[in-house]
């Protein structure tokens, strides 16, 4: 890795139709910039092209396009529409686009934006012999930040995670979880070159051949860089999540992450029923309180309500952490 990084986003490129070979594009459109590919470049190439190219274009308004597509609704404000779509990834929409495209018509996401990645690396072997990584990229809000920036949605010939884990900073201090997105990072690089108006699909980066991988190794691909339904501690929006909670489809409870701990169901226990109402069991929780709010603070936590003489019971559910001999408490 050296300390230089150079990014170019080529003009010139036209209007891409189904069928288009975009490797040929850039290469025609690196040409008039009088660059050629080498070894250890990474090329980015916007989700929007790859989809046109693969005839991924839609009519009608978003949220009909929306309803065809498989997606599970995170959050709603108003006309904004934030989904978990079939490939995982957590956009507006659900990535449907109806910006830079003719009136009236919608660009979908790439079926398998891994995939188009691959096949796009691999046309630009046979094209020129370089080595080189590719990504495609996308943009999506923050749940944090105002704004958006550019992120990976597909990868080949690429490593998209570096981990530090287990390495130490200069002062010596061990790096617990430290794992830079390598990938969402060139992406957001790129953007800055391409910009959103410019008719720039494609970016060149140089300076991290490091990252690039050998010629016929692919790699995990974007598809890494998606947090599982288990470790995802925002799987609804804050009202969501109580609205689902409160409703009590079993369906839902993939969308509440990994099923909780004894100790953490313990406290939202007292938390919300106060201190002496739920009893710990060796089956679970005994609980005295509304059999509704109980319910909902089990499918919450991934636990299994059953209704007893004595009360509800709360037995740990599938993939639950091992329960301790700690009672709950404050």
């Amino acid at each position: 890795m050296s300390g230089r990084l150079t990014v170019l986003a080529p003009d010139g490129v036209p209007e891409v139709r189904p069928g288009d070979d975009l490797a040929g594009l850039l290469i025609e459109a690196l040409t008039r910039e009088d660059v050629a590919l080498e070894d250890g470049d990474i090329v980015l190439v916007t989700s929007k092209v790859v989809a046109k190219s693969e005839g991924r274009i839609g009519t009608g308004h978003r949220h009909e396009a929306l309803a065809r597509e498989p997606h599970r609704v995170v959050a709603r404000r108003g006309a904004t529409v934030i989904v978990r779509n079939g490939l995982g990834l957590t956009l507006a929409a659900g990535g449907i686009d109806a910006s830079n495209i003719e009136p009236g018509r919608l660009v979908l996401l790439p079926l398998d934006p891994d995939a188009s990645a691959r096949a796009l690396r691999a046309r630009l072997h046979d094209r020129t012999g370089s080595r080189v990584g590719v990504l495609v990229t996308d943009t999506a809000g923050r749940a944090w930040r105002e704004g958006q920036t550019d992120l990976a949605i597909g990868a080949a010939g690429l490593t998209v995670l570096e981990s530090y884990v287990g390495r130490t900073d200069p002062y010596g201090n061990p790096l617990v979880v430290t794992a830079p997105a390598v990938a969402d990072e060139l992406a957001g690089a790129a953007e800055l070159a391409q910009g959103k108006l410019a008719a720039r699909p494609f970016a060149l980066v140089r300076g991290r051949a490091d990252l690039v991988l050998p010629v016929g190794e692919d790699g995990p691909g974007a598809a890494a860089l998606v947090r599982p339904p288990a470790g995802d501690l925002f799987g609804f929006g804050a009202r969501e999540a109580v609205v689902r909670a409160l409703a009590g489809d079993a369906l839902d409870r993939e969308a509440f992450g990994a099923p909780a701990s004894a100790a953490d169901l313990g406290h939202a226990l007292i938390e919300v029923l106060g201190d002496g109402v739920a009893v710990e069991i060796p089956e679970g929780f005994l609980v005295a309180g509304s059999p509704e709010v109980v319910a909902a603070l089990g499918l919450a936590h991934g636990w299994v309500v059953e209704t007893t003489p004595d009360g509800s019971l709360l037995r740990p559910g599938p993939g639950a952490p091992s329960r301790g001999a700690t009672p709950p408490g404050p």
